[in-house]
């Protein structure tokens, strides 16, 4: 009989923070059993999650970070949400050769748009053309939309990214986890709960914040341990990376730019990257990015400027990227690693007059790399909430108007992820309510991991 399954994507979680300060998930460590597991390149959302639920690398499954450059039509994208990006056989779809009845719900984990798990939810805010973002979700079967937003309300977006993150989102989603649970007992049930990775990046992991915000979110997994229990399902808490602490912000874009390499062009004043007519651009992801250099004679002296740069650790052309699993066609030309303590912005103007109106929105679709500072309300603002709460009004008459109460100052960022980790204590964990499987995993064999606790198998896992 196939073994009912959780996996609690608790994200930014690593080994060294769990303690008196998460008393469920030492719990669970005491009678359970607990490993690391080796990152994959780079350690961010999009591809650890992947290689998590197919058993491969990027360069076979293809998601080679949280955006990448789309060379045909020469925009830079982050944050697809359709699975049809994915290649390669997915965790559920294994599970169903082995069960063809066995059934799986996805709460948020990425790419869940147009999968073939049997029930999703996900972000999904609506954009009508006024300019307003709506939150809202995703879900498949569509009804449970209407019944998740009856129960629940609306998803609180605004606290699931930007200044006023907070547990509400993951609440939220273990409330929608109960739910759905309810409703469609699904044999594999996959949970995503952000709340820790941001206020790491916000804080850092040495602030004394980070224990009041450890302890929030394991209440929120004692609920997830106590169902489970009820329901005889199996538990297993794992994470993507573990975030350490920076103090240096690289603007890799801006040297680019300075040698003549990057182009903008102006609309109504403000400078709008062009990656098109670019000889050389770096799309920023946390503490890695992606280089795409036009002309294959120019990425020698590409590779030698960043090579030289201080906060820069290594840069990989094509050949080493092969080594690391991360060669495919969205990928960059040459892939760039921070030095410990540092970390990559996409910031490309040179003049703060002239920087793009989205800078100082949380756009996360618009902005040509990840942005961490989003997470910042501007601290030379006079009165910020009084700012918020003025644009807020205005859009609520029906105003046109610009958010633009986000920061731009990188310093303000104290934690990042992305390179390998500086030790195991400090990277992805995983602990599971199975005793006698306590070890270490590489990425790739999470998939294995999960499908033998379900099966009775023995999971393959690398020697250590």
């Amino acid at each position: 009989m196939t073994q009912r399954l959780m996996v609690v994507n608790l994200v930014g979680l690593s080994r060294n923070l769990i303690g008196p300060a998460t008393p469920n998930l030492l719990a669970l460590q005491q009678r359970g059993s607990s490993g690391t597991i080796a990152p994959v390149m780079p350690a961010v959302t999009c591809s650890a999650q992947t290689s998590y639920l197919t058993g491969t690398l990027p360069q076979d499954h293809g998601v080679v970070g949280n955006g990448w450059y789309h060379k045909a039509l020469c925009e830079v994208r982050f944050w697809h949400q359709s699975n049809k990006l994915v290649a390669g056989e997915k965790l559920w779809e294994a599970m169903r050769k082995q069960d063809p009845n066995a059934t799986c719900a996805n709460l948020f984990w990425w790419f869940n748009m147009y999968s073939s798990v049997d029930v999703s939810v996900t972000v999904r805010p609506m954009y009508p053309a006024d300019g307003r973002k709506i939150p809202d979700i995703y879900t498949h079967p569509a009804e449970l939309r209407d019944s998740l937003n009856a129960e629940l309300g609306a998803f609180p977006l605004f606290h699931f990214w930007g200044p006023k993150s907070d547990i509400r989102s993951s609440r939220w989603i273990v409330d929608a986890t109960l739910r759905t649970l309810d409703q469609h007992s699904p044999t594999l049930t996959l949970v995503y709960l952000p709340h820790l990775d941001y206020c790491l990046q916000k804080f850092g992991p040495g602030h004394p914040q980070i224990e009041r915000e450890l302890g929030l979110i394991d209440a929120e997994v004692g609920r997830l341990m106590a169902r489970a229990e009820q329901e005889d399902i199996g538990l297993v808490v794992l994470s993507e990376y573990g975030i350490e602490a920076v103090d240096t912000p690289v603007h890799l874009n801006r040297i680019l730019r300075q040698q003549g390499w990057l182009q903008v062009r102006e609309e109504l004043g403000r400078e709008l990257l062009d990656p098109g007519a670019s000889q050389a651009f770096a799309v920023a992801d946390h503490q890695v990015a992606h280089v795409y250099v036009e002309d294959a004679k120019l990425r020698p002296a590409v590779k030698a400027c960043l090579e030289g740069l201080a906060g820069v650790e290594q840069v990989l052309d094509q050949e080493d990227q092969a080594k690391a699993g991360i060669d495919h066609e969205r990928s960059g030309d040459l892939l760039v690693i921070a030095a410990p303590g540092a970390w990559f912005t996409y910031y490309y103007w040179l003049e703060e007059a002239q920087a793009p109106d989205f800078a100082r929105t949380v756009e996360i679709h618009r902005k040509p790399g990840y942005d961490p500072v989003e997470l910042f309300v501007d601290p030379r603002l006079p009165f910020p909430m009084l700012s918020v709460a003025w644009r807020l009004l205005k859009k609520r008459l029906g105003q046109r108007t610009l958010m633009d109460v986000i920061a731009t100052d990188a310093n303000l960022v104290k934690g990042s992820h992305g390179r390998a980790p500086s030790s195991p204590e400090l990277g992805a964990c995983y602990v599971t309510s199975q005793p006698g499987l306590d070890g270490d995993l590489a990425a790739t064999e999470v998939k294995g991991f999960l499908l033998a606790q379900m099966f009775g198998q023995q999971a393959q896992r690398r020697a250590s």
